[in-house]
């Protein structure tokens, strides 16, 4: 005779371990399963508490599977004990779930409580972009000395960009790799590589003698890096005077440094060339962070991020403004001298302020901006 196949819910599984159903047996799983409850302090450990004692492998979930396997008369008493000894623990249970999810709502809600008496408010406050205060700090230096602050379009003709500041017609800065270009392309129109079309404005309209410091974005063909913008900040200086002389020009941008960045710093003039100075230079002074501030009888830092161990910051470019951009802004190269310098804003706060990404001043997070509250 054939046995009886396993029904689907069986079939594959292996059968529970039987357990004796008898009062102390069950009593004592009963006895175990209540104590659990009552040590549980969490929802979470009542859960595994439900799965230990009422759970597939529990004892009383074990005993109640082993009652089919008992004589027909027996089934009915075991069917009893094990029924209500599972219904004492699921009461149990039940009873101790609604406490403690009471005590969990109830610190919940007095941990969450809010007093709504306190005034708060309702629109956090913001702060300036430090680039914004940045650039007033330095327009505040250029008033102070009596100058004046000059502003002028962004959208500038290649003649005020390059032809009237004495750029050859096949300058490297004239190409489109670097300079972007209005279009269409024969429009005649770019956005500005630098300030200095405010200066010869300036020149036009005002004339000799003059003084103007000058603020504003200017744009490159560059790729967007930790030390790179398409987009940045400068200001350019223009003193055009009788008599002026490079010593005018290095004690303007000493002054200047030791306002921006505090102290007495070491400056130096290299030179070099660009087409609107002559002579021309870069102006350096001397690291702020590593021993190089102490003087030029101390040695840099090998291992210093400001410097790169060299000793020496680049401020910018500066130099005598060139008689061919005083003729072709009227005025007279015979009668007249001056000096001209351009300075990056973005590089200032890098430097001043140790900003190594320049991704962090454009990005628009305001956590940047709040770091700085009102004054860097």
């Amino acid at each position: 005779m054939s046995e009886t196949p396993p029904s689907p819910e069986t079939a594959g599984a292996a059968d529970p371990e039987a357990v004796t159903i008898d009062e102390p047996t069950i009593g004592a799983a009963v006895d175990a399963a209540l104590a659990a409850i009552a040590g549980a302090t969490t929802t979470a450990e009542l859960k595994q508490v439900r799965i230990d004692h009422v759970g597939d492998a529990s004892v009383l979930s074990r005993a109640n599977a082993s009652i089919r396997d008992l004589p027909k008369d027996q089934k009915a008493a075991a069917g009893k004990l094990v029924g209500q000894s599972k219904g004492r623990v699921q009461k149990a249970l039940a009873a101790r779930q609604d406490e403690l999810a009471a005590a969990e709502e109830e610190a919940a809600l007095a941990e969450e409580t809010v007093d709504v008496t306190v005034p708060v408010d309702r629109r956090p406050r913001g702060s300036r972009h430090p680039l914004r205060t940045l650039q007033d700090r330095i327009e505040d230096f250029f008033v102070g000395i009596g100058w004046e602050i000059a502003e002028g379009p962004e959208i500038e003709t290649v003649w005020y960009n390059f032809d009237a500041l004495n750029a050859e017609a096949n300058h490297p800065s004239r190409s489109p790799q670097d300079t972007l270009y209005v279009a269409p392309e024969d429009s005649g129109l770019l956005l500005r590589t630098q300030t200095s079309p405010v200066q010869i404005r300036a020149m036009l309209e005002r004339g000799a003698p003059l003084y103007i410091a000058c603020p504003g974005t200017v744009y490159r063909a560059d790729e967007f890096d930790a030390t790179h913008s398409p987009m940045f900040n400068q200001i350019e200086g223009l003193a055009i005077d009788k008599n002026l002389t490079m010593a005018n020009l290095v004690g303007t941008l000493d002054a200047f440094a030791a306002a921006i960045f505090g102290g007495r710093p070491v400056t130096r003039l290299r030179p070099n060339h660009f087409p609107f100075t002559e002579p021309s230079a870069e102006m350096d002074f001397r690291c702020f962070s590593c021993d190089a501030r102490l003087g030029l009888d101390h040695d840099a830092d090998p291992e210093c991020r400001v410097c790169g161990g060299t000793g020496w910051i680049e401020m910018g470019g500066c130099g005598m403004v060139h008689p061919d951009v005083l003729r072709s802004a009227g005025v007279d190269p015979e009668e007249y001298q001056g000096f001209a310098f351009g300075l990056g804003i973005e590089r200032i706060l890098m430097l001043r302020n140790g900003v190594a990404d320049m991704h962090d001043m454009v990005e628009g997070d305001v956590r940047f901006s709040q770091h700085y509250g009102t004054e860097i």
